[in-house]
């Protein structure tokens, strides 16, 4: 069985999402075979993936949206690429669907979630299961009515779908298809902590070991400011946070997550798998308001009901209060379950079992 993920390229939390769903799938079926097909930096995926071994596609399978910053949307840019997404699409689908029938394998797609994953789908006649906390329809929808014929083919493509694997922390998702509801998807920290405490000189008190990070586009963050918390350490990818004496740069090779079994917060932006990863090991979450995407607001009144936090308006992060003197302040309904990328590799398993002989073409369907 060739399982051909067509993962988001707009962020990391869409890789990091499908990745611990493939771990605990290649735990359940090692022999199968992962095909990763996204625009995400292939270092990025290894990190991810670790030991488990899977090869890379370079495609661009949506636009998502296009950002100036991690904090805000280009409606204009993002609109323009569409377009030209929108002309690229049938030589990708085509391209992809020849290698496809090349490998002489039975196919599943797996979507997160680019809309043109239904497409080739449709095109080879194989299943496809979505990934999902959201579709790119309802994140376009707000952003103005010349998006709109853009939305309604997101909808139809993603109506095309088997299964949709429901993520929590989601918005509506109303395309018509069975779905699976799913736990927290979070991969596991791997690194020793005693060495890397070591390594990064760490305080033992894990509410004084703070971790900054913004995703892929990262946050520019004026190192001084760090002086106005000399009773904490800062650790993140920025590399300019190793330039005063108690920040320290991300090492090469180790992920946010590995570090959080040592971190007592998160100062972050709205991000899916960040809060996933976040709530898996009890890390409390200072959140970044974020204005410009539909995600944001959802996932702010999520982290209210499931997360210890607080919340920073962008002038606040901008100025350094980061009200990390303040105690957290604690979830309205309780934490959510943990077990969502084992559940969904699981359903994955459970679609295919005892039809992994069926040839592309068959047209399957649930």
């Amino acid at each position: 069985m060739l399982i051909y993920a067509c993962i988001s390229s707009h962020g990391f939390g869409h890789g990091s999402r499908t990745a611990s769903v493939l771990c605990e799938l290649a735990a359940l079926r090692p022999d199968w075979r992962l095909v990763l097909s996204t625009g995400l930096p292939e270092a990025f995926l290894m990190l991810s993936l670790g030991a488990v071994p899977f090869e890379r596609r370079p495609c661009r399978w949506d636009v998502g949206v296009i950002q100036a910053d991690a904090l805000g949307a280009d409606p204009v840019a993002t609109l323009a690429a569409l377009q030209a997404l929108e002309a690229d699409l049938p030589e990708l689908v085509e391209r992809e669907a020849r290698w496809l029938e090349d490998q002489r394998q039975p196919v599943l797609v797996l979507g997160d979630v680019p809309p043109a994953a239904a497409l080739l789908a449709r095109r080879l006649r194989v299943p496809l299961v979505w990934l999902a906390s959201f579709g790119w329809d309802t994140i376009h929808a707000p952003m103005g009515p010349r998006f709109e014929p853009f939305v309604e083919r997101h909808r139809q493509l993603y109506a095309q779908g088997d299964l949709l694997l429901h993520c929590p922390l989601s918005l509506p998702m109303d395309w018509g298809l069975p779905e699976v509801r799913l736990g927290l998807t979070s991969s596991r920290p791997r690194l020793v902590l005693e060495w890397l405490a070591r390594e990064l000189a760490l305080p033992p008190a894990r509410d004084r070991v703070v971790l900054v990070s913004f995703g892929g586009l990262g946050m520019a963050i004026d190192p001084a400011l760090l002086a106005r918390w000399p009773e904490h350490v800062f650790i993140g990818p920025e590399p300019l946070l190793a330039t005063v004496p108690n920040g320290r740069c991300l090492p090469a090779g180790v992920r946010p997550l590995d570090l959080m079994p040592l971190a007592g917060r998160l100062i972050t932006k709205p991000g899916y798998s960040s809060f996933c990863e976040a709530f898996s090991q009890g890390v409390g979450i200072h959140l970044v308001h974020r204005t410009g995407f539909a995600e944001a607001p959802v996932l702010e009144e999520d982290l209210r009901n499931h997360g210890w936090h607080r919340l920073l308006s962008q002038e606040a992060f901008r100025r350094g209060d980061w009200q990390l003197d303040r105690p957290l302040e604690p979830p309205r309904l309780g934490p959510l379950p943990l077990d969502g990328a084992t559940t969904a590799a699981q359903a994955i398993v459970s679609l295919l079992d005892g039809r992994s002989a069926l040839p592309m073409g068959s047209g399957f369907r649930i």
